[in-house]
């Protein structure tokens, strides 16, 4: 589909094959947020696996913003007929619609599939820009006679975009670890910096992996071979078996990221007695992302995201190593101002991940369900606020200035 609205020239493709790929990442390099996920790459690869497609109830739409054949704005939007693979939870909305006779699917969904990262979902190159970009989804949802919008784990431009649109904020909690300023030398430096009773489970925990004969390799970009990536997916498969589930992802996305993204990618993989027991991926951004005042330089931004983890052999506390203590040491050897553990996950805070609130936004076309729902967020947010101080009373850093 394709249409002028002032002046800009909008186009609904079905595809992430159907925008210039070159325009669409130039784009996302001028986000303050932007991150690998959103990579036209990425969302191609998510495209021709198979993963969302309208199959898996992820129906695609990239909308797109152009004057003059410039790319101005765009969107990767879903259309939605379940809520699997979000990670903001509307299981209650869709089941009050139920119960008074409406319908909640399908929804329109503003995301990266099955990526409870923060970052920017409304690619723009202004203010202006994106507000138009979102006035375009709204309408175009009220054309589609779509229950709702969601932007979720979105990026701070974003969420203002959309409350001034007038659309309502909710809060979630994720689990982030942060370097320090100057950085940790090393991951004794990092644990002297914690309270003694983590120091000493963390030590504890790396010890009861060493002392059962778990080594660790760690390999990256174009050096993680077919057989790596072959090893760590049958890992990753079986986690999901485990709690009866198929995977997300198959092994063709996979195929994709050591093809078109491979310096995206860390693999740490454990090894007993020369044989490989379990692997965790970790995906990796040093983007500089865009300037913070009109004029400045950014400061580049290395961020490192926990994803994926598997294994094949039990060993206590090998979640462990492989997901935080590994990362984290090898985000300290190397320059690592962040480190994301992904969505939920409370005891990741006894690991130095410490908690961050992550934001998503929401248009609901009912009034009446709108006026209920933003009811409960008001309340929400209040609980989450709560929860945030009772967190802040358990922090494992050690009381007193930190640098």
């Amino acid at each position: 589909m394709k249409h002028k609205s002032n002046d800009y020239v909008i186009q609904v493709q079905h595809t992430p094959d159907a925008v210039n790929a070159a325009d669409w990442n130039e784009l996302l390099g001028l986000q303050a947020q932007a991150t690998p996920f959103m990579r036209h790459e990425y969302l191609s690869a998510l495209h021709s696996s198979g993963a969302a497609v309208a199959e898996t109830g992820w129906t695609p739409h990239f909308i797109t913003l152009a004057r003059d054949g410039v790319l101005l704005a765009a969107c990767a939007l879903y259309v939605k007929i379940h809520s699997y693979g979000e990670y903001v939870f509307d299981w209650a909305w869709a089941k009050a619609y139920a119960q008074h006779g409406l319908d909640y699917y399908p929804k329109a969904l503003v995301a990266v599939p099955f990526t409870p990262v923060p970052g920017a979902r409304l690619l723009a190159r202004s203010a202006g820009d994106r507000a138009a970009l979102l006035k375009t989804l709204i309408k175009w949802c009220q054309a589609e006679q779509l229950s709702s919008l969601h932007l979720l784990f979105a990026s701070e431009d974003d969420l203002q975009a959309c409350s001034e649109a007038g659309m309502m904020l909710r809060q979630t909690v994720q689990f982030h670890w942060k370097n320090t300023r100057p950085a940790y030398a090393s991951f004794d430096d990092f644990l002297a910096s914690l309270s003694q009773d983590k120091r000493k489970k963390i030590r504890q925990e790396r010890r009861k992996v060493a002392d059962a004969g778990v080594s660790f390799r760690c390999v990256q970009g174009t050096a993680i071979t077919p057989q790596d990536w072959d090893f760590f997916y049958r890992c990753y498969e079986r986690t999901y078996l485990e709690h009866g589930n198929a995977p997300y992802l198959s092994r063709d996305f996979f195929r994709c990221m050591a093809t078109s993204m491979p310096e995206n990618w860390l693999l740490f993989v454990a090894e007993r007695a020369g044989n490989p027991i379990a692997a965790s991926l970790i995906a990796l951004h040093r983007g500089a992302g865009a300037p913070s005042q009109p004029g400045s330089s950014p400061e580049p931004e290395r961020v490192a995201y926990g994803r994926y983890w598997g294994a094949i052999e039990r060993v206590d506390c090998l979640h462990f190593e492989a997901c935080y203590y590994q990362p984290l040491q090898w985000c300290i050897a190397n320059g690592f101002q962040r480190f994301e553990g992904g969505a939920q996950g409370e005891h990741k805070m006894a690991r130095a991940l410490l908690p961050v609130k992550t934001s998503s936004a929401h248009w609901l076309a009912h009034p009446s369900f709108a006026d209920a729902v933003e009811r409960f967020l008001d309340q929400e947010t209040q609980a989450v606020e709560h929860y945030l101080d009772e967190l802040a009373q358990r922090s494992p850093i050690k009381p007193g200035p930190n640098p």
